[in-house]
């Protein structure tokens, strides 16, 4: 792999017919309960073996832990919350590493296997082609303001279900179909993440703000400044390589710079295959996809938002 295109993971081509996809992510909690904290960090982990259209093989967990402020029992229920996306995976947890820290972080080291002609990178999107994405986004504005307690947990199902979900079938769906590019929404929200796609392309992602998919609330909390410290430095990490349109929400183009958890993909295909695509997504439990905009010959800006 070219490591400018910075791709979701590295692919090592071992003969013609099988590749590795590897790749490594852990990070605190972003929710309060500990089985649901490990499937979200685990399904986060798995995902950029997705988004390089691969399938996970095997994995070790990486785990810091306090052990003794939260005990035995918190740690089994973030294990426990792993294995299980581990198990829907098909994915065989190897091993891993533990060390005793002040601070809970989770994750692991995932590898896949992928077909050497059937790779995804974030660096073939075609001028003409349509964006889709999988997921909704707006899980950063969220889950801070569950933190803060100013979203309440009952409403918070939908959210951390989403974020729970494998992109495993986000795959699948794409099957016959050809992804000239893809890759996953995580910490640098829709906008860095397109940015990137954009950059590796050499072209101009157009987004239309009101065909995102956006979970309730998002906009209306973004409002109240339940933002995360990732939309500040998402924001200058593009600095001068967007546009947004005059009439764009400013809430709007908040949840736009949100950093994502576990996010959805984003493919860019051609036209003709987005019916086919946004059916088979939705078939498989993804019914917040949406075709969001287009590819565009490059300019001087990466990411344009637009109405």
């Amino acid at each position: 792999m070219n490591a400018g295109t910075f791709d979701d993971a590295g692919v090592y081509r071992l003969d013609d017919e099988r590749a590795l996809v590897q790749t490594v992510d852990f990070f605190t909690p972003i929710v309060d309960d500990p089985r649901s904290y490990g499937r979200i960090a685990i399904a986060n982990a798995l995902s950029d073996v997705y988004a390089m259209g691969g399938r996970p093989i095997n994995a070790l967990n990486i785990l810091c832990f306090p052990m003794a402020e939260l005990g035995h029992e918190v740690l089994h229920e973030i294990l426990a919350g792993g294995c299980e996306k581990y198990t829907e995976a098909k994915c065989v947890l190897l091993g891993g590493h533990s060390v005793t820290d002040a601070e809970l972080k989770f994750g692991a080291a995932v590898t896949g296997l992928v077909h050497p002609k059937k790779i995804w990178t974030n660096a073939a999107a075609r001028e003409g082609d349509v964006l889709v994405l999988s997921k909704r986004v707006g899980t950063g504005i969220l889950t801070t303001a569950l933190k803060a307690r100013k979203f309440p947990e009952s409403d918070a199902a939908a959210v951390v279900a989403s974020m729970e979900q494998l992109n495993a079938g986000g795959v699948a769906a794409a099957e016959g179909i050809e992804v000239h590019a893809a890759t996953d929404i995580t910490g640098f929200a829709l906008a860095g993440h397109g940015a990137g796609m954009a950059q590796a392309s050499g072209v101009t992602l157009a987004i239309r703000t009101s065909k995102v998919p956006v979970f309730p609330e998002a906009e209306k909390l973004a409002a109240r400044g339940q933002k995360t410290r990732g939309d500040v430095s998402n924001r200058a990490f593009l600095g001068p390589r967007y546009r947004t349109a005059p009439g764009v929400r400013k809430t709007l183009e908040d949840v736009m710079f949100d950093p994502q958890t576990s996010g959805g993909l984003l493919y860019s295909v051609k036209p003709g295959d987005v019916d086919r695509l946004l059916a088979a997504l939705r078939k498989n439990g993804f019914e917040h996809a949406a075709a969001i905009g287009e590819v565009k010959g490059k300019s001087e800006r990466f990411v344009e938002f637009l109405e």
